[in-house]
C-alpha cells in the first residue's frame, strides 16, 4: 500500500487558495449520464412494463417478466442476532421520527382571520433501496419506518435483483406494503410514470448512484423527490489529542461504500494527518473491501492541513460533507458554525457506523455538496403542508381597501370585484 498517493494539500501551498476552492462542490450530472437516463425514462413512458423488463436484463442482467416484478413471496426469518439488531434500530428510528412529527397549528392576523397550516401523509410514495455491492438494511430502516409513522398507506420498495433474503426481511420489517425486484433508472421510471403492473407513486425516496439520482432530477414534476443523495461521504476535523486510529476507522468506513465514496480530513496539525495516514495503513489490510478502499484512497481522498480552528469552519462548509466527525476541542461550542453539513458527529465515540446503522436519524443525507441547499430526510418529508385561511366579513371588511388598491395596482379588476361584492352583501 505504499504506492498510494495520499493527497496532502497544506494552507503553505503555493496553490493554497485553488486548491481550497476545488473542493466547493456542487452537484452536476455527466452528459452522458443524463442523455442516457433520458433515454431510458422516454422508453418507460412509452413501453412501461416491457421496457421495465428489457433494461432488467440489460442493466442488472436479470431476466424478469412483468408478472414477477412484484415479490409476494414471504421472506426467511434471518438469525436471532440479525433479528435483535433491526428490532433496535427500528425502535430508535420511530423514536426520533415521532419527537419530531410536524404538526397542525393557527393564528390569528392582525384583521381577526384564522390562517395556519396543516399536514396530511402522502398516500403512495417510493423507496428506492439499492442493491449493488452490499444488502443495505439499513436504508429500508432509516427509511420505510419514517414513512410507517408519517401514515403513509402504500410505502412501495423497489430494489435491484436479485433481492438478499435478508433485506427482503427487513423491508417487510420496516412497514413496507410492496417490493419490486427492479432497480436503477427504470426503476425510478417506473414509479415516477406508473406502468401497467407498478401504479405510479407521489413521492420517491432513497439514495443511489450517478443514473439513480440523475433519474431522480429527471422525474421532478410528475412527483416529488427527498433529496439527491449519492455516492457517501465524510469529513473529520480533528485537532489536539484526536485518536488517529479512530479517525482512519471512521474515513475507511464511509471509503468502502463504494468507488464515488469521498472522504476528507482537515486539521490544523501536520503531525496529526501523518498520524492518520500511517493509522489506515495499519487498519487497511485487515478489511474485505480492498480494490474498493484502493480506488477512494487514491482518488477521493484529501489530507488538508488549515492555518486555524476558523479556516477549518470555512473550508468544509464549502465542502458541505454528507457527514461530519467533530473531534476538536470544545466541539459543542463550534456546532452554529458548520451550516452545510447532513449530520454531524460530535467527540471520538460518535462513530459514524452508529448513525449508518441505528442511532435515530435517517442516513438518507445530501451528498457532493448538496448539504448547502438541502437537509437531510427528516418525518417531514413525507407530508404535504396546506396552508388554511379563514375570513370573517369583519375581519374581510377591515382590510377591504387594502386588497381593493392591490387589485387596481395590478390591473385585476375582477379581484378587486371579488372583495367589493361580499362587503356590500348583506
Amino acid at each position: 500500500m505504499g504506492m498510494i498517493d495520499f493527497k496532502i494539500l497544506r494552507f503553505s501551498d503555493l496553490n493554497w487558495q485553488q486548491e481550497k476552492k476545488g473542493l466547493s462542490r456542487f452537484y452536476l450530472p455527466s452528459k452522458e449520464i443524463e442523455q442516457t437516463v433520458k433515454r431510458v425514462l422516454e422508453e418507460i413512458i412509452r413501453n412501461g412494463d416491457k421496457a421495465v423488463s428489457l433494461y432488467t436484463e440489460q442493466f442488472d442482467k436479470q431476466s424478469i417478466s412483468p408478472g414477477t416484478f412484484r415479490i409476494t413471496e414471504k421472506a426467511p426469518q434471518p438469525p436471532k442476532d440479525v433479528v435483535d439488531a433491526l428490532r433496535w434500530a427500528k425502535r430508535n428510528i420511530l423514536c426520533f421520527a415521532k419527537a419530531n412529527k410536524p404538526k397542525n397549528w393557527s393564528i390569528t392576523n392582525r384583521e381577526g382571520a384564522r390562517v395556519g397550516e396543516y399536514y396530511t401523509p402522502f398516500k403512495r410514495i417510493g423507496v428506492y433501496v439499492p442493491g449493488g455491492t452490499a444488502p443495505l438494511i439499513s436504508t429500508a430502516l432509516m427509511t420505510v419506518c419514517f414513512a410507517k409513522a408519517a401514515g403513509v398507506k402504500e410505502i412501495v420498495v423497489c430494489s435491484p435483483p436479485p433481492v438478499n433474503p435478508i433485506l427482503h426481511f427487513a423491508i417487510i420489517y420496516s412497514g413496507a406494503t410492496e417490493i419490486y425486484r427492479i432497480g436503477g433508472i427504470q426503476a425510478i421510471g417506473a414509479l415516477a410514470y406508473g406502468t401497467e403492473s407498478i401504479p405510479k407513486v407521489e413521492k420517491i425516496f432513497g439514495p443511489g448512484n450517478a443514473y439513480v439520482v440523475e433519474a431522480k432530477r429527471q422525474v421532478i414534476g410528475p412527483v416529488s423527490i427527498d433529496l439527491l443523495p449519492g455516492p457517501s461521504e465524510i469529513a473529520v476535523f480533528a485537532s489536539g489529542p484526536a485518536n488517529p486510529e479512530f479517525i482512519a476507522a471512521d474515513l475507511l468506513a464511509q471509503a468502502e461504500h463504494g468507488p464515488s465514496s469521498k472522504i476528507l480530513l482537515v486539521s490544523p496539525e501536520n503531525s496529526l494527518l501523518q498520524s492518520v495516514i500511517g493509522a489506515i495503513n495499519r487498519q487497511l489490510p485487515s478489511l474485505k473491501r480492498q480494490q474498493i478502499l484502493k480506488e477512494v484512497l487514491t482518488g477521493h481522498a484529501y489530507f488538508v492541513q488549515v492555518r486555524s480552528i476558523d479556516e477549518g469552519i470555512g473550508l468544509i462548509n464549502d465542502f458541505a460533507p454528507e457527514h461530519l466527525s467533530l473531534q476538536i476541542p470544545g466541539a459543542k461550542k463550534y456546532l452554529a458554525q458548520f451550516k452545510n453539513c447532513g449530520a454531524i458527529y460530535i467527540g471520538p465515540y460518535s462513530a459514524v457506523a452508529a448513525g449508518d446503522f441505528l442511532a435515530g436519524p435517517s442516513h438518507t443525507l445530501p451528498t457532493g455538496g448538496a448539504a448547502k441547499s438541502f437537509s437531510g430526510l427528516t418525518i417531514s418529508h413525507f407530508y404535504k403542508k396546506t396552508s388554511v385561511i379563514e375570513y370573517s366579513k369583519k375581519a374581510l371588511c377591515r382590510v377591504s381597501p387594502l386588497l381593493e388598491t392591490f387589485a387596481r395596482i395590478e390591473s385585476l379588476d375582477a379581484h378587486g370585484a371579488s372583495i367589493t361584492i361580499r362587503k356590500e352583501s348583506k
